[in-house]
Formats: C-alpha cells, sequence, structure tokens
C-alpha cells in the first residue's frame, strides 16, 4: 500500500459495470509505472525549483492593507524606534528639486578661439587675389584685354572659396578698385576697418560665451563652466551667455550701428563665418552630478519612538499611519537576524509546495491521461511556469504592474489542449502563486480567479479563431473591470487608482492574442492535436476533400453523413464531437486511390465483375492503407490519421467471404484472414463511435423504404454485431454509451430518411429505375463503407 493510500489520497476505486468495452492493457503495465515515476518526479522538483528560485527574495513583510481602510488588527505599538521612510513621490519630488537647482556643466573650449582667428586670417588672405584680379579688370576697361581680365576676375573668385555672396563682395570690390585708381593709400581700405572690427566683436562675444545648444532649452538661470586646462569652475549667468543664432543676431546690431548698410552685410557674412561656439555643453558630467545629488538624498524623514502608538484598532488607516506601517515593516526586516530570514524563506516554500501539491493531487487522481504520459505531464507544468515567471520578472521591475502579465494565457491554452476543468484549476494555481509572489495580494489573487475564470469559459468549445482575438480578450478585460470596480466600491474610493488599473489590464487582455501562435507551437513540441486545428481541418474547402468530391462524390457525401451521426453521437456522451467530425469526413480518403470500385461511386458496371472474390476484398480492404499514407503524406494530425485506420477495425469483408465460399466446393481452403482488415480495433470512445456510424450508414443506404422500425432494427443490430466480434473491446464504451449513441443515431437516420409527399406520376417514375441501379442498390454493401456491412442478410434488409 503506498503512502496516498495511507493517507486516503488513493485515486477511487470503481465498483463493477455490466460492461465496459474498455478494457486497459495490462502488459508491461509494472515497468511503465517503475520506468515513468522518476521522470514524474524529476519535472516536479524542476518547476518546484523553478518557482521558489523566481519568488522575490525580500524580507520585508508587505502591508496587508490599504489607505482609507478600519485597522482590523490588535493595538500596534512600536517596540523600537526606527525611522520613517519615505514614500516614491517623496523621493521622486526631492529628485525633481536636485535636477532643477544643478546647473548644466559646459567645458571652456580655448581651441575656438585660435580656429575663428585662423579662420579670419584665412579669409582676408583669399580675398587678396580677387580683389587685385577686379582692380585690373576694371583699370582695363577700355582696352582690349578687358574681357579676358573679366573671366580671369570670375575664374580667380571662384576658387577663392571664401563663402560671400554678391551683396557681401560688392562694398570690398567697389573701395579697393576706387583706391587702386585713385593711388590712395591702402591702409584706407574698407576691409581694414572689418577686421579690426570683427576681430572686437569677436572677442567680446567669445568672453561673453558662446553655447553649442540653443539657449531656450536651458531651464536654469545659471550654468557652470569648467575650464579643463586651468582647472578651475566658474558660474555663468544665461541671461549673458549666447548661443549661435543670438551671436548672429547680436553682430548685426552691432555692425548696423558701425557701418553702411553694404558694409554691415559683408561684416555680417564674414561673422557668419568664422564664429563658433566657444563652451560645449557636457551632458555626462551633468548628470554625474544629478546622480551624486540624488544619492546624498536622505531615504528616511523622522522617526518613531519606541512605545508610540501607531494605530489602534478600528482607526481608518490615513497615508500617514500607512507610511508608519511600512516603515516598520521595513525596519524589522533590516533587524532581522540569519534564522528569521531562513524562516521566511522555508515558510514562503512550503507554501509554493501546498499550492503544487493541490494542482499535482487533481491531477494525480482526476486527470489520470495527464499524469500518465510524461509530455502531457511536461507540457502542463511548463505552460504554468512560464506565466509565473513572467509575472515574477514584471513584479521585479519598477513602474509595472502585475496586472499587465497576461496570466490567463496558461488556463486558456490547457483548456483548449485538455478540458476546461483542468483550465480552471490552472486558474486557482496560477493565481495562488502569482498573489502569493506579489505581497500575499488577496484582491489580485480574486480578480485573477473571477475574471481568468471567464476567460476559460469562453474557450471551452471553440468555433472559430476570432474568440482568440476579439471574444475572449473583450470578455477577459470586462470581468477584470467588473471585478475590479466592486472592489473599489468596498474601499469607498480610489478612483483614480482603479482608472490607472484599467490601462494596465489592456496589455493584459490583448495577450491573449498570443494564444494562436503558442498553441501551434505546443501542437509542432508535442505532437498534440486541439479543437484549433480540428476546426481548420472540418472546413470541405480543404484540397483533399475537395479532390474526394470531385473525384468519388458518392464516397464524399457518405463521409458527410458518416461525420454527422458521429458528430451528434459524440456530442450526446460527452465526447469529444468535432474531433468526431473530423475523422469522418477524412475516414475514408483512401478511396480516392481506385474510387470506381466502390459502388457508391459507380453508375452502372460493377468492377468486381473481373476479379475474383480474393483480388476485390484485397482492393476493398486496402482503402484503409491508402488513406493511412494519403493523411501522412498531407500532414494529418495523428489522432485524424487514428480514425482511418481504426474505422473497420478487424471485421471480416462478408459479402466477398460469402462469394468466395460458394465459388470454392472445398470451403477450407477460404482463408478468413485474407478478407479481414488489418485493423487495428478502435481505441477511444471517438473511434469507437464513427465505427458504428460507418456501418449503419451505409447499411441505411442499401434499405429499401426504410421506416423507423426498419432502421431502429438495423441500429441494434449493427451495434450489438460490433460488440460480439469485440471490435470495441478496447474502446471505453459503456452499455449506457451504447444506449445513447444508438438512440442518437436513430434520430439523425429518420430525419434523413423521413417520408415524403408524393408527386403526380411519380409511381410511374418508380418503375422505370433501371435494372442495373437496382442490383447497384441490392449490392450497395459490397463496396459503400469497404466491409460489406449488409452482408448475406442484405436481401432480408432490403424487405
Amino acid at each position: 500500500m503506498s503512502i496516498l493510500d495511507k493517507l486516503g489520497l488513493e485515486r477511487k476505486k470503481k465498483g463493477p459495470v455490466p460492461y465496459k468495452a474498455g478494457k486497459r492493457k495490462k502488459e508491461g503495465k509494472a515497468s511503465f509505472i517503475s520506468e515513468r515515476k522518476y521522470i514524474k518526479l524529476v519535472i516536479s522538483l524542476i518547476f518546484l525549483a523553478l518557482i521558489i528560485s523566481i519568488y522575490p527574495r525580500t524580507t520585508v513583510q508587505e502591508v496587508n492593507v490599504q489607505v482609507g481602510e478600519p485597522w482590523r488588527g490588535e493595538d500596534l505599538t512600536a517596540q523600537f524606534t526606527y525611522s520613517l521612510i519615505k514614500n516614491e513621490e517623496e523621493i521622486e519630488r526631492e529628485v525633481e528639486q536636485v535636477k532643477a537647482i544643478t546647473n548644466p556643466i559646459f567645458n571652456l573650449n580655448d581651441k575656438a578661439k585660435i580656429r575663428i582667428q585662423g579662420r579670419l586670417d584665412s579669409l582676408f588672405r583669399n580675398f587678396t587675389p580677387v580683389l587685385d584680379k577686379y582692380a585690373e579688370w576694371q583699370k582695363n576697361q577700355d582696352s582690349e584685354t578687358a574681357e579676358s581680365d573679366s573671366i580671369a576676375f570670375i575664374r580667380q573668385k571662384n576658387q577663392s572659396n571664401v563663402g560671400l555672396d554678391e551683396n557681401g563682395w560688392k562694398v570690398l570690390l567697389k573701395d579697393y578698385a576706387k583706391i587702386q585708381q585713385s593711388e590712395v593709400s591702402v591702409s584706407n581700405f574698407i576691409g581694414i576697418e572689418l577686421r579690426v572690427k570683427l576681430e572686437q566683436l569677436l572677442a567680446e562675444v567669445l568672453k561673453d560665451g558662446v553655447i553649442n545648444m540653443p539657449q531656450s532649452e536651458l531651464k536654469h538661470k545659471e550654468i557652470t563652466v569648467r575650464n579643463l586646462q586651468d582647472r578651475t569652475e566658474r558660474s555663468y549667468s544665461v541671461a549673458t551667455i549666447r548661443d549661435i543664432a543670438q551671436s548672429r543676431e547680436y553682430a548685426s546690431v552691432t555692425f548696423s550701428n558701425l557701418f553702411n548698410n553694404e558694409a554691415t552685410i559683408t561684416a555680417y557674412q564674414l561673422f557668419s563665418l568664422v564664429i563658433e561656439p566657444n563652451l560645449i555643453y557636457n551632458a555626462e558630467e551633468t548628470q554625474a552630478r544629478i546622480k551624486e545629488s540624488v544619492e546624498e538624498i536622505s531615504p528616511t524623514k523622522g522617526a518613531v519612538a519606541a512605545g508610540q502608538v501607531i494605530i489602534r484598532r478600528g482607526d481608518l488607516v490615513t497615508p500617514e499611519r500607512y507610511n508608519m506601517l511600512q516603515s516598520l515593516a521595513i525596519a524589522r526586516a533590516d533587524r532581522a537576524s540569519d534564522f528569521e530570514r531562513w524562516q521566511k524563506i522555508i515558510g514562503q516554500a512550503l507554501v509554493l509546495l501546498m499550492i503544487f501539491m493541490v494542482f499535482f493531487m487533481y491531477i494525480y487522481l482526476y486527470r489520470r491521461k495527464i499524469y500518465e504520459n510524461n509530455s502531457m505531464f511536461l507540457l502542463v507544468f511548463l505552460v504554468i511556469a512560464l506565466v509565473c515567471i513572467a509575472s515574477a520578472f514584471i513584479g521585479m521591475m519598477e513602474g509595472f504592474s502585475p496586472y499587465m502579465v497576461p496570466v490567463a494565457l496558461a488556463p486558456v491554452i490547457l483548456t483548449i489542449i485538455f478540458d476546461s476543468r483542468v483550465g480552471l484549476m490552472t486558474t486557482i494555481t496560477v493565481a495562488l502563486i502569482t498573489g502569493f509572489m506579489h505581497g500575499n495580494d488577496f484582491e489580485y489573487t480574486a480578480v485573477t480567479v473571477l475574471a481568468c475564470s471567464m476567460a476559460v469559459f469562453s474557450v471551452r468549445d471553440i468555433k472559430n479563431s476570432s474568440q482568440f482575438y476579439l471574444t475572449t480578450p473583450g470578455l477577459l478585460f470586462v470581468s477584470y473591470a467588473l471585478v475590479m470596480f466592486a472592489f473599489t466600491l468596498t474601499k469607498l474610493g480610489g478612483w483614480g487608482g482603479y482608472l490607472t488599473t484599467l490601462g494596465q489590464i489592456v496589455p493584459n487582455a490583448m495577450g491573449i492574442w498570443l494564444t494562436a501562435p503558442l498553441i501551434w507551437l505546443i501542437e509542432k513540441s508535442f505532437r498534440v492535436t486541439t479543437d484549433v486545428t480540428l476546426l481548420e481541418l472540418s472546413d470541405t474547402n480543404r484540397p483533399i476533400l475537395k479532390d474526394l468530391m470531385n473525384r468519388a462524390p458518392g464516397s464524399f457525401h457518405h463521409s458527410l453523413q458518416v461525420a454527422n451521426l458521429s458528430e451528434a453521437a459524440a456530442a450526446a456522451i460527452n465526447a469529444n464531437s468535432l474531433m468526431c467530425r473530423v475523422g469522418g469526413l477524412y475516414h475514408d480518403i483512401g478511396k480516392l486511390d481506385k474510387p470506381e470500385y466502390f459502388v457508391e461511386n459507380q453508375s452502372g458496371r460493377n468492377e468486381h465483375d473481373k476479379l475474383k472474390p480474393r483480388m476485390s476484398a484485397l482492393v476493398i480492404k486496402n482503402h484503409v492503407a491508402k488513406g493511412v499514407k494519403m493523411a501522412q503524406e498531407i500532414g494529418l494530425p495523428d489522432v485524424v490519421i487514428d480514425f482511418i485506420r481504426t474505422h473497420h477495425g478487424t471485421s471480416i469483408i462478408r459479402y466477398f467471404y460469402d462469394k468466395a465460399s460458394h465459388q470454392i466446393e472445398n470451403k477450407q481452403e477460404v482463408q478468413e484472414e485474407d478478407f479481414r482488415y488489418d485493423g487495428p480495433i478502435p481505441h477511444s470512445q471517438e473511434t469507437g463511435i464513427l465505427l458504428l456510424a460507418d456501418s449503419i450508414e451505409a447499411a441505411s443506404r442499401a434499405m429499401s423504404d426504410p421506416t423507423y422500425s426498419k432502421l431502429e432494427n438495423l441500429v441494434n443490430r449493427l451495434v450489438d454485431e460490433r460488440m460480439a466480434e469485440g471490435q470495441l473491446s478496447d474502446t471505453s464504451l459503456t452499455f449506457q454509451n451504447l444506449t445513447v449513441i444508438k438512440e442518437s443515431f436513430l434520430k439523425i437516420l429518420v430525419g434523413m430518411y423521413h417520408g415524403r409527399v408524393k408527386y403526380p406520376d411519380q409511381d410511374k417514375l418508380d418503375n422505370t429505375v433501371p435494372e442495373e441501379k437496382k442490383e447497384a442498390a441490392e449490392l450497395k454493401d459490397t463496396t459503400e463503407d469497404g466491409n460489406g456491412q449488409i452482408d448475406s442478410q442484405s436481401s432480408q434488409v432490403n424487405n
């Protein structure tokens, strides 16, 4: 007896049942348990270790009370003196004050003055050749060389690369030519005066300071200027410094007071060509000084003396008292010993262990298929772990709320892969773990459980892919909003926080959009088939089904009817109806190989008349192997291929077996195995339902004048025959299931073959049916579903 048996946690022992077709294979059970228990243990330990390792390692006991709520604990008195901690808003306010009083730092660039002077010298040096060429041209205006002189002047001006426009050159050229022609001293040249005034103005501007950024970006009244060469530092008033644009504007005003309009234009252009900033903003040093000042901000503000009453029972928690409670928790954590720290860690691990054990016991007791399949067992805990890791990661980041994490992803994905009960247990487990991680937040836990449960309900039955992008995200958002609205009402306020949280749950709800790609990834990695894939496969416009409709229309129609019968029967016993429908659509795709050998696709001529019974049986049963091969080639999931492989089980092709027995006198020469399908027999409720639906649909179409009693007898007889043959012995279908399935089949068949009002002359039309079609109808069972479901008794059925 295991320890679980001793604790009363063993699986519920089921009493005897009248009949259960699903006998589980016993072979290798002991080795199966011994080999796989350790794998489950490793998966469980890794999951636990991971969850415990990502748990926030803070020794601060969170304050589980909100501002505005009454204090429900006993009177609280300070046992020791401790400092009050500033809240985030106060710290942020002081940080902003530091930024406001810390002047931006600029480095003085002494080389700027040298470069400016060098550019000014270069400009005036380049003037001389141009001025000489111009003076020579003006002097020789009336000579034969005037044209060549003008060309030489233009070429020289273009090569000078001075940067003046026509207005800038105008005053220089005129004044220089006038001086040359009148032989006046060159010292009276306007260019010399311009240079002197330029040097004076540049010296003045550089002394005041020219910064390398727009002055409008400076939010301070002063800046700090560092002279790295002299290792000095001084403050400059922002009112006295200029940026480049302001320097040019100041130069324009100054020159207009000194010169006429033409000279002012030239002086302004020369100033603009040489000026550059000599105060360079140092962002790194500025931020470093701000950081240094921020680090000096005290995290505390006053203190609570030992013996001081912090809060009394029934008092409302004000912001000041809340701060005192938080500060007390931090002070206790700082004073905690190593033993107390380890004690808290062990307590956290035990809580997480208990949460894990509750979920584990649910899987062990009520979801045996998941427990016994290590791949599915790993999948469940992997999905939960990923969501918990994301929640822990967000919890460690400042400015992010735990409500932003799409925790609903885990229960939604597991609901789609397994069922809604697994999804609900996953919801509770994830909510408890993440709520415990975020400071034992009961409100967060309750909101998560309620909202995610609604998301689980919305995906319990997938109808279309739009549920992932509209229905489920919308329902999740509304559920979060309503539950948090209710909590806000209980607090008598806090609407600002409510609106903020509403914005935070938007990415949470939008996270459901990841369901489709994650489902696809899980299907490929773990070889599982979900309702999402089955829903896509149920589209009759898929190429293989279109091909079946065009090349084997009778088989396609038969497949549609089998899909309808199977879907209805599966829904009646709470099996997977969508899986049954998809299995019914694809179960006969093997008939695409030789469609003319199946009577539903024939039009008067029977190809089997040319073959011996054994060869006919080989052709008929080969459609199963062909169907499996086609399904594998087009990438159908294994669960769908199982329907193709098992839809005849190991039943005998009775028609050709009897035909061979009549043709050969020595019946011992006719081997039954030559006329039997290769199997295997169905191994699930769904494949068992399809086997029954396939044979019953084929047999019902071979009936003449089907009535309720005839159809009822047909359904009962064929179901009983399949049970007697042992075709359902590996399924979990019970007598009760089979009774419900029979009723479902009968209801559908009666609807398919209900009576119709005869039109005038209908009897004449009935009597003119071609003889070959009558014969084909009588032999419908020969190849309708490939197994001769209406055997030698077909004539009795038709009658």
